[in-house]
């Protein structure tokens, strides 16, 4: 398998190698066998996208996201979910509930070497489409309520996109809920030391310290909740206790909006 990638695009394969650790581990806290089933077919060393904090991170996110997720389609069983900027990830096969739409969307070239792993499924599709361009969107089905997840893209948007990006959705989506993954200013100012990233060509852009900065680029927004992957990598480790309280302000957050 020859997969091929543009700087950011590169860093799908961070969570790709931590899932697919994580899986074969006995006590496994997440399981991904199709990201398994990736990195052993690629046969190459990833071992330098799977450092302990990174790791943590991305298994600490996975359940964040999982779970919030989970909420929402409870509460709209039959929404349309969309995977913005989806790299490999699956999170339709942890949530679904046999009833919700799902949209897998990335650019043309991620969507590309996507589609050499993956295929389509009933009610989940991949689409070719921009975080920054609404194009995309006039080919989704109408829907009551939208649910956009956006794990692991922001964080490497500038300030000036990440409000396009935002502009686009509520444009786009009458209603809506967004759960979106943020970064601190601490990593964007030393984000070439971050322990998985700093193996790639990517760069951080715009962090913030509240999730509630999203507001000012979009008044649509209304603030549901944030909370940071400390609460979750905390559970398991004394490391991660450790660097709850020393990163008490450094770590990624989910944080929740609705429009």
């Amino acid at each position: 398998m020859e997969l091929q990638f543009g700087d950011v695009q590169e860093t799908a394969l961070i969570p790709l190698a931590i899932k697919a650790s994580e899986t074969a581990r006995p006590n496994a806290r997440i399981r991904d066998l199709k990201a398994k089933e990736i990195i052993d077919t690629l046969g190459v060393d990833v071992s330098k996208f799977d450092p302990f904090l990174s790791h943590e991170g991305v298994v600490a996110r996975t359940i964040m996201f999982r779970e919030s997720l989970k909420r929402l389609i409870a509460r709209y069983p039959e929404a349309l979910c969309i995977n913005l900027g989806c790299g490999f990830d699956d999170k339709f096969s942890q949530v679904d509930n046999g009833r919700i739409t799902w949209y897998d969307v990335d650019l043309p070239d991620q969507i590309a070497v996507r589609r050499k792993v993956y295929k389509d499924r009933a009610r989940c599709t991949m689409l070719e489409g921009s975080a920054l361009d609404g194009e995309w969107t006039k080919k989704l089905p109408d829907s009551p309520m939208t649910i956009v997840v956006m794990e692991g893209v922001l964080e490497y948007f500038s300030k000036e996109k990440v409000k396009t990006c935002l502009n686009m959705l509520c444009d786009s989506f009458s209603h809506g809920y967004l759960l979106a993954e943020l970064h601190s200013p601490f990593l964007e100012k030393h984000g070439s030391h971050h322990d998985a990233v700093k193996n790639t060509n990517a760069t951080f852009g715009w962090g913030t310290k509240n999730g509630k900065e999203y507001l000012d680029l979009e008044p649509r927004l209304c603030f549901v909740s944030e909370k940071s992957y400390n609460e979750e990598m905390k559970k398991y480790s004394i490391r991660g206790k450790l660097f709850a309280i020393v990163g008490k302000n450094i770590n990624n957050r989910l944080a929740v909006f609705r429009w």
